[in-house]
């Protein structure tokens, strides 16, 4: 029986969360202010000529074959199940035969990819429902599934609406949960936004609104690619540890 392939934390989240990724872009139907992705056989990057940012998650696949051939191999699974009910069960029997997995406190859905379908979403839905010890949460631009199931989310299943998709109309409509990308610190300060380092803001019920710092390689000479080359004049290079790096200080959360 083939199974899915989790992470265990990274540089920005502790080992006490299990990720599960699928490829940056290809999985991410309603991104618009994103969209660079890159080829699976070739390793090539495919840009969005309307891409105002590059999302890290496409520049990891781009960096390394292995990223991108797990997450593959997970979105390739999760689309040989025909039902919703089949895609928990391929992530659950994961979790099941998964020892360090099955021990997590925190699982992140997605640090790349979205949820593709209806389908999808709802499995997620279920696995949550099933195993209600541990925290899911995700980062999502796909609003119209959250918003059409929204009554039958369990209570340890967050989800938070990430700007920029082709639905942004639709965060203020529903109120929904957001995070925003800003290009600095003070923009930051300028809209009144925390801003969140290690993912604690996603499942604290207290925050509706926070914002995340862009960070990691951008389109050459875009305002993106601007803001980061200025941060990193001003020593700050990127995540450590869940914290933001300032030299061989950290930023706190």
């Amino acid at each position: 029986m083939e199974l899915l392939k989790f992470g265990i934390g990274n540089a920005k989240l502790k080992g006490d969360v299990g990720i599960f990724d699928l490829p940056a872009s290809w999985s991410c139907p309603r991104s618009k202010d994103c969209g660079d992705k890159v080829n699976p056989v070739t390793g090539k990057l495919i840009k969005n000529p309307n891409a105002k940012f590059r999302c890290f998650a496409a520049t990891s696949e781009l960096i390394s074959p292995a990223t991108r051939r797990k997450r593959w191999h997970n979105f390739n699974l999760i689309k040989e199940c025909k039902t919703t009910d089949k895609i928990a069960e391929l992530i659950i029997n994961t979790f099941k035969n998964d020892d360090k997995l099955s021990k997590v406190a925190k699982i992140r859905i997605h640090s790349s990819g979205d949820f593709f379908n209806e389908n999808y979403f709802k499995a997620w839905m279920l696995v949550a429902k099933a195993m209600p010890e541990k925290i899911f949460y995700a980062y999502t631009k796909s609003f119209v599934y959250w918003i059409k199931n929204t009554k039958t989310i369990s209570s340890n299943f967050h989800i938070i609406a990430s700007s920029g998709s082709k639905d942004d109309k639709l965060i203020e409509q529903y109120n929904l949960k957001t995070a925003e990308i800003v290009y600095s610190l003070q923009e930051a300060i300028d809209k009144g936004l925390e801003i969140d380092h290690d993912d604690s803001h996603c499942y604290d019920r207290n925050c509706q609104k926070f914002a995340l710092l862009i960070h990691g390689p951008q389109i050459a000479n875009s305002e993106a690619s601007h803001a980061v080359m200025k941060l990193r004049h001003e020593g700050i290079m990127g995540y450590v540890r869940g914290k933001i790096s300032k030299g061989r200080t950290q930023i706190a959360a």
